[in-house]
């Protein structure tokens, strides 16, 4: 949004991220809070948006403070982007890092197979979502997919000697599939967005 002219304020809770923001976007104002009770004025914005980061909120608290804070006919715009287990080398690691952390440490990011499920079972009740889903691909080097891997929470919460044997299991397993070391990742972005 800021690389294509809009005016922006982020909201964010930890002093990490928020630091990691003002040095890659300094110019971006960053106040300290969250979506349940966001310190913005009644009526100030016309888009807040939730990047792969409402699951962090209570709906309950969350919905009534961005209306609160949007103007007639603003949006609310959350999404998600899911690795597309449809191709068959990513199903294929979404299987072994499921068999390893167990079904029940599913993770959204690295479990995710039906797009349409993972609106129904974020999005609250009572709020009129248009949704939409775009399929998507890039191409990172391998070490960025991995360190990308790491970050979702079944690979923060587990052992950590466990993590780094699933990683490098990964890191033997990829290089063979993608011998010149980039890997070509899809993804789904599952969009929802709600008017005001």
């Amino acid at each position: 949004l800021d690389g294509r002219g809009a005016r922006t304020t982020a909201v964010e809770p930890g002093d990490g991220m928020a630091a990691q923001l003002r040095r890659v976007l300094p110019h971006v104002p960053v106040v300290r809070g969250d979506g349940n009770r966001l310190p913005l004025r009644t009526g100030s914005l016309d888009l807040i948006t939730y990047a792969q980061s409402w699951h962090w909120t209570d709906p309950a608290r969350s919905v009534p403070e961005a209306r609160r804070v949007l103007r007639p006919g603003g949006a609310l715009a959350l999404w998600w982007n899911d690795s597309d287990p449809r191709v068959e080398w990513i199903g294929d690691q979404r299987r072994r890092v499921l068999d390893t952390f167990g079904e029940g440490q599913e993770d959204h990011h690295v479990a995710a197979y039906d797009a349409d499920a993972r609106l129904r079972a974020e999005l609250p009740a009572g709020v009129d979502f248009r949704t939409r889903q775009v399929e998507w691909s890039r191409e990172v080097p391998l070490d960025v997919h991995l360190a990308n891997l790491a970050s979702h929470s079944v690979f923060l919460v587990a052992d950590r000697a466990v993590a780094e044997d699933v990683l490098e299991r990964e890191r033997a397993l990829l290089v063979h599939a993608f011998p010149g070391g980039t890997v070509r990742e899809a993804y789904v972005t599952s969009l929802a967005v709600a008017r005001t």
